[in-house]
């Protein structure tokens, strides 16, 4: 494997860097959940704390949220709402609601997810990552958006890893 930050074939030159990048945050993040059992996935280190399952499925609906935002140019319907605001918002509702389910589900929403943003992305050209938009009431660009997306990844990917460590102490 090679750890090269490159165009990739279907994408313009800077989406493709932007690809690559993203590529790599999800490749770590599912190396940190390889072979976790459902209640390893439900897990709660401390009583506010999110499940790494939650985390896993907070990752997906922040992207999904993105995708609205950006590509649909709407906000989350009632019904994106009810399927991915309690794994948006997380807390009580997340820790609530976000639990039972085997890797596999995790997993598939996030390809899922993630095969329409590189849909979507193979759709547009270097420019519009360079659209300024207002993005929470300041300025920014497409760009960033979705830096932040592999960010905001790679953020609770750290976040696993020590959840994953603390359940070799429990």
């Amino acid at each position: 494997m090679e750890f090269k930050i490159s165009e990739v074939k279907g994408y313009t030159p800077q989406i493709g860097h932007l690809v690559s990048q993203m590529d790599y945050a999800r490749k770590t993040t599912l190396e940190a959940v390889k072979g976790l059992t459902t209640s390893e996935l439900d897990f709660l280190p401390i009583g506010d704390a999110n499940s790494i399952g939650a985390l896993l499925l907070h990752i997906a609906a922040v992207e999904k949220g993105f995708q609205i935002e950006i590509f649909d140019g709407r906000s989350p319907n009632e019904q994106e709402m009810a399927e991915w605001g309690d794994a948006y918002s997380l807390g009580e509702k997340g820790r609530k609601n976000i639990k039972g389910n085997r890797l596999d589900f995790y997993i598939d929403k996030l390809t899922e997810v993630r095969k329409i943003t590189l849909k979507e992305f193979s759709k547009r050209n270097d420019d519009w990552l360079y659209e300024n938009r207002l993005w929470d009431s300041n300025p920014s660009n497409n760009y960033f958006i979705w830096f932040h997306v592999f960010e905001d990844e790679i953020n609770h990917r750290g976040q696993i890893r020590i959840i994953r460590k603390m359940l070799n102490f429990k």
